[in-house]
């Protein structure tokens, strides 16, 4: 049976957050009557036990926390959509990008946008690949790499070439392997494009892609920098980790990068909004103003 009410499964996300029909119906400002009939319907019309009732408190069953957990992102975008459709959202921009060029790159230089745009409010979605891209609603996105994304236009922000990274550490046991050496016996961390990355700089360096170990994949940015920090392994970075190559955290291990790789802007062929167009010619003007003052 399919299910299709959407206020029941917000009256069910309610429920979920809270372990309270009391504090639900106060968040929902219904009796607590309703919130239960509801749940109960609910209940019924998927025919699953969503919560498990003992002694005046209640708990997720199993199926009860996957519904929720799905249900929690359906509900956001949902409500996105419905700020769209409204049109309540007109001075919004949402911007997906990866949490690395966010905290390094773009964060430092917002106050500058909303100085100069005081009426856009900005979203800034998370996102570690175009497969992430593909499942959230945003006006544009910035990702790094060499472009070719089917289904999205594209053009360079910031022209940064990726070379293996490690910790002081790691990179000891690089000098004494030696490089092509190295990179077949140590582990390799990875992106959410697996080890395309990889692939393309052993291309660029002349040597065979064969790592004897497993590589390590994290799709998250900020956690990968993290971990080669900690010598989880080599990782391809660029110079948005300067502060670490300043301060002696981090080595650069080799000159040769990926070639023709970079932050890039991605968006679809769907007009964008004033505010979304204000944006991105911010973006443009905010990397010009940096390369004159590098």
């Amino acid at each position: 049976m399919r299910f299709r009410s959407y206020d029941s499964l917000k009256t069910f996300d309610a429920v979920a957050r809270t372990l309270s029909m009391t504090k639900a119906a106060d968040e929902m400002h219904q009796s607590k009557g309703s919130i239960s009939y509801q749940v109960g319907k609910l209940e019924a019309e998927l025919g699953l036990r969503l919560f498990e009732r003992a002694h005046a408190k209640l708990e997720l069953t199993e199926e009860g926390r996957r519904l929720w957990h799905v249900s929690q992102t359906a509900l956001s975008q949902i409500d996105r959509e419905i700020e769209d459709l409204r049109g309540t959202a007109a001075g919004a921009v949402t911007v997906g990008a990866l949490t690395y060029f966010s905290s390094r790159w773009l964060s430092p230089r917002l106050t500058r946008f909303f100085e100069a745009n005081p009426g856009i409010s900005l979203r800034i979605e998370p996102i570690n690949s175009v497969e992430m891209l593909r499942s959230v609603r945003v006006d544009m996105a910035v990702l790094w790499g060499i472009g070719g994304w089917e289904g999205y236009k594209c053009e360079l922000l910031l022209s940064l070439p990726a070379v293996p990274t490690a910790n002081h550490a790691v990179a000891e046991q690089v000098r004494q392997l030696g490089l092509a050496e190295a990179v077949r016996q140590l582990p390799l961390l990875g992106d959410s494009s697996g080890d395309s990355g990889w692939r393309a700089w052993h291309a660029a360096a002349g040597l065979p892609y064969a790592p004897s170990r497993s590589s390590l994949t994290i799709p998250d940015s900020n956690s990968r920098v993290q971990a080669v920090v900690d010598g989880q392994g080599i990782a391809l970075w660029d110079d948005l980790v300067a502060p670490e190559i300043d301060d002696g955290t981090l080595v650069r291990l080799s000159d040769v990068g990926v070639k023709d790789a970079g932050y890039r802007i991605l968006f679809t062929e769907r007009p964008m909004s004033q505010s979304a167009e204000a944006f991105l010619d911010w973006l443009r003007a905010e990397n010009d103003r940096s390369e004159r003052q590098a």
